[in-house]
């Protein structure tokens, strides 16, 4: 019987991984992402090569390695291990084209607080699903916010970092998420 796995994240997780691969008498191969399983792991239980694999992708994606040579260096991987499972280890973003994220936002009763959180989530590429706001009492209103973050042009904790920033923003709290 074949071993078949694909490894997740946790959509929150500081870094976004997953590993596509099947395993056998004969090692490793590449499988196709759309007729596998997914399983959703935490990253600190992958192996620390796949980890550094990916760090060596990103690495050339961005440019700031001209080569797999380079990357790899950097890293502190073989070259080996990153053929190993260049094709079989991605970033949870690039899978995932379609996301639903649901928040919850503790806002300041304040003027155009609204529209400045829809435009910050706007300009991080999502697509807002549903709004929800309670009358403020108090000086405070919650918010609800479904968003679709299939075209984000940032990672998750990077919007939810930039929300916990503004001003008005007591609180943001993920309350889910579902592809």
């Amino acid at each position: 019987m074949r071993d078949l796995g694909l490894l997740l994240p946790f959509v929150f997780a500081p870094v976004h991984i997953f590993a596509l691969f099947e395993s056998g008498k004969r090692g490793a191969r590449i499988l196709n992402k759309t007729d596998k399983k997914f399983y959703l792991v935490r990253e600190d239980v992958l192996p620390e090569a796949m980890k550094k694999t990916l760090d060596a992708k990103e690495l050339i994606e961005r440019g700031k390695a001209e080569s797999v040579f380079e990357a790899v260096g950097r890293v502190d991987l073989s070259r080996s291990a990153f053929y190993k499972y260049r094709d079989t280890v991605f970033p949870f973003h690039t899978v995932v084209k379609e996301k639903l994220v649901t928040l919850f936002f503790y806002l300041e009763d304040r003027s155009g607080t609204l529209s400045q959180l829809l435009s910050t989530v706007a300009s991080c590429g999502c697509n807002v699903m549903t709004i929800h706001q309670t009358i403020p009492l108090q000086g405070r209103a919650n918010v609800t916010l479904s968003l679709n973050t299939g075209g984000m042009t940032v990672e998750i904790e990077e919007l939810l970092s930039t929300l916990r920033k503004m001003e008005f923003v007591e609180k943001v709290e993920v309350l889910g998420s579902g592809a």
